[in-house]
């Protein structure tokens, strides 16, 4: 089902709730859902499996450097190629897209294990992380951009809520598969490349969700692209740009998720450096993290439609913006297991209600010709605005995490997302 050609009165109209049942009654957006949830479940394995590899493991030392480094390897490769590779999914058939990445995907993924287990480090192990958590980055903005095509445009909001919050909740069960199996194999080179290679499961099921669609069944349904292939690459960043730029909508939700990004990257250097040292938890209390943005994460996806519904998206992401901003001051300050769990939630919850409204608009109110580009324009900014503020934060953090005036610029830049906001949907 496409809604390309929707009536602009369609696309005014008020979110409509449906209910799980009849979401999951529409087949096409059932087998994108299950081709997300192995792509997710694989994906958080592989982060978890390699952040044990590199964090918890005893025949390494991590500092705030290094730490710094390792989230810029699980972060950074889909920002250095996501624009351009945009173009593709606005070009090339959706559908063949997702099965060929996930394919490609899972192949470097065993070679990534195979260099754990050797005991590669630096260059030769973050190239390859990069690699595969760039192809999943790209696969990503591939199901985003193909979910309007399964679904009603009035019942975006509902889908999203329910795709993109499961997906990251899989990815926390992912993540705690991870844990598990390191218990198991042990916490060494060995073990943690055993962990890492089981990840190939998720993309092989991913690719055959995938290919169960037909040729074309996912966009796009025109091209609005130069001729030649590489020209149109070459484009992927402005086009993407300069269509968010036109929307309002659009690049007003960017600057509120991207503080959100910004303040959540500070946070997320500091919780794994108290985690690691200060608390002591190891990688227990690293999954116990996990697994708290995973709550806060389905919170997020079970309220955030009637919170929608009932308040509007604008008022809902102004809200978010500044609870968010309270919590990571009022709850990160103490600086203990107990409130640093709970400001996890908090953060996590408030990051997803954003999030949701932002894929949201992208879908309804971008047109399908260039909506692959805007998603991986997304993408991109979206992970390089975390790797940023980890990187600066590591410059000036304590060695163990105590460091109560970066989680004070954390909160600030929850207050400048919300100023941002707020001004240029007005302007809107």
């Amino acid at each position: 089902m496409s809604t390309t050609g929707t009536s602009d009165v369609d696309h005014e109209a008020h979110h409509v709730r449906i209910g799980l049942r009849k979401l999951l009654a529409i087949t096409g957006f059932r087998r994108l859902l299950y081709s997300r949830f192995a792509a997710q479940w694989g994906d958080g394995l592989f982060q978890a499996g390699l952040a044990g590899a590199v964090l918890f493991n005893p025949e390494r030392e991590a500092d705030p450097m290094a730490i710094a480094a390792g989230f810029t390897a699980l972060l950074l490769p889909y920002s250095l190629i996501g624009p351009f590779a945009g173009a593709l999914l606005d070009r090339w058939d959706r559908r063949r897209v997702l099965l060929v990445a996930n394919l490609l995907r899972g192949t470097l993924i065993l070679v990534t294990a195979g260099g754990v287990m050797a005991g590669a480090s630096g260059t030769t192990l973050f190239t390859l992380a990069l690699v595969v958590i760039g192809i999943s980055r790209f696969v990503g903005s591939g199901l985003s951009a193909s979910l309007p095509h399964v679904v009603p445009t009035r019942n975006l909001v509902e889908a999203n809520a329910l795709a993109t919050t499961l997906g990251a909740v899989i990815a926390v069960i992912g993540a705690g598969c991870a844990v598990g199996l390191r218990a198991m194999t042990g916490d060494d080179d060995f073990g943690s490349g055993i962990t890492t290679a089981v990840a190939v499961v998720g993309s092989v099921l991913a690719a055959v969700f995938a290919a169960r669609f037909a040729r074309g069944a996912l966009g796009p349904d025109k091209v609005d692209e130069p001729p030649q292939t590489l020209v149109a690459i070459a484009r992927g960043l402005f086009d993407g740009g300069r269509a968010a730029l036109r929307t309002p909508s659009v690049i007003a939700g960017f600057v509120g998720l991207l503080a959100h990004r910004a303040a959540f990257g500070i946070a997320l250097l500091l919780t794994v450096l108290l985690i690691r040292f200060k608390l002591d938890a190891g990688m227990g209390g690293l999954g116990e993290v996990a697994g708290m943005g995973g709550v806060g994460i389905l919170i997020a996806g079970l309220t955030t439609p009637r919170i929608v519904a009932r308040f509007g998206r604008r008022r809902s992401v102004v809200a978010a913006l500044a609870v968010g901003c309270v919590a990571v001051i009022g709850l990160g300050l103490p600086m203990t297991l107990v409130t640093t769990l709970a400001a996890v939630l908090v953060m996590t919850f408030v990051g997803q209600l954003v999030k949701l409204c932002v894929d949201a608009a992208v879908q309804r109110d971008i047109g399908d010709e260039v909506r692959g580009r805007v998603f991986a324009l997304y993408d991109t900014l979206f992970n390089v605005t975390q790797v940023i503020s980890i990187s600066l934060a590591a410059l000036v953090v304590a060695p163990d995490g105590a460091s109560p005036e970066l989680l004070v610029a954390a909160g600030v830049c929850f207050l400048v997302g919300l100023i941002g906001f707020v001004s240029l949907t007005r302007r809107g």
